[in-house]
């Protein structure tokens, strides 16, 4: 559970310590002239309190969410509870030594609320900015003018030798009905073969190329006449059925497009955004390739030091040691 929630409670801890450093950093203000007393806002359910400090129902029902979890699940909000407790504790003490000042902390917690802050931009842009009916429709028709082509529905054999897929379509043309019992027992490809030797309906740019040009070539009911080799082998295809390619259903694919819609307007906003801003990115400069160290000079021998006695010459015995057995040679 603790790797379940990992994601939300970090936003959440941080959010803590924001509140909390919020809470002690507020400068004396002077006294402001009493006003009307306002009807005392409602106050949020909540699930736990740690000093003083409530643990919202609504805090826990959004870190469940955001970690995938059931919200309704008894233990799943225990544990969050849990979690969110120590955290604030943590927060706290933190506050308490003065670690919300360090320049590491405050980086940290600025990054954090910038990615809070620029998500509520984005849920905000896409509630009131909607996809309409009409928008979706309208480009669903234009995607589907641009489906041509065709998908065929073939079935094949392949085997690895030329010579028995030959075999095999002099077999065929005498008996054509024994296509789904040498599938079977021969092709190499076990899944088509299971079916018969059955690929189902396909795009010819899923197959490798030699395959698809083999199937464009054949027509409906027809087998190749030789064997068609590939990368995998040699195939016997046999051409089932062609039919022009049909694009899904308007509502299967509505979610998907609208979203896409979605994701492009506000990429346009954003860089509409971009556009009107002042920035200036600081590259930093190309580091210089260090120069060579200057070579030492050379140190010219002493010339007192003595010459060092010659190394009483090794005897023949010595010469004469096992000799390490030499490596096999690779394979």
């Amino acid at each position: 559970m603790a790797t379940l929630i990992k994601s939300g409670l970090l936003i959440a801890s941080a959010a803590s310590l924001l509140a909390i450093s919020a809470c002690n950093q507020q400068p004396e203000q002077p006294a402001a002239p009493a006003a009307p007393a306002a009807a005392p806002a409602e106050k949020e359910p909540a699930e736990a309190t740690v000093n003083g400090v409530d643990i919202t129902k609504k805090r826990v029902d959004m870190i469940a969410k955001q970690a995938g979890a059931d919200p309704e699940n008894p233990e799943v909000r225990k544990n969050i509870v849990e979690q969110l407790t120590m955290q604030m504790l943590a927060a706290e003490e933190a506050i308490k030594k003065g670690l919300d000042k360090t320049p590491e902390v405050a980086e940290q917690l600025d990054v954090i609320k910038q990615s809070v802050m620029a998500n509520a931009y984005i849920q905000d842009f896409v509630k009131t900015n909607k996809v309409t009916d009409e928008a979706v429709q309208a480009e669903y028709d234009r995607l589907k003018a641009t489906v041509t082509g065709s998908e065929y529905k073939a079935r094949h054999i392949l085997v690895e030798k030329e010579a028995d897929a030959k075999a095999m379509i002099a077999k065929l043309k005498k008996k054509p009905d024994l296509f789904d019992k040498l599938a079977k027992e021969k092709s190499k490809d076990t899944n088509s073969g299971a079916n018969g030797g059955d690929l189902g309906w396909f795009d010819l740019s899923r197959m490798v190329p030699e395959f698809g040009a083999a199937v464009s070539k054949l027509e409906k009911g027809k087998m190749t006449e030789e064997p068609v080799k590939t990368q995998y082998g040699y195939h016997i295809i046999v051409l089932e059925d062609v039919r022009p390619i049909e694009p899904p259903p308007f509502d299967q694919v509505k979610p998907g497009l609208t979203q896409q819609l979605q994701q492009q307007a506000l990429k346009k906003n954003l860089d509409d955004i971009k556009a009107k801003a002042k920035i200036s990115v600081v590259t930093a400069p190309e580091a210089k390739p260090e120069a060579a160290p200057e070579a030492a000079p050379a140190v010219a021998p002493a010339a007192e030091a003595p010459a060092p006695e010659a190394a009483p010459a090794a005897k023949p015995e010595a010469a004469s040691a096992t000799k390490p057995e030499a490596a096999p040679a690779a394979k």
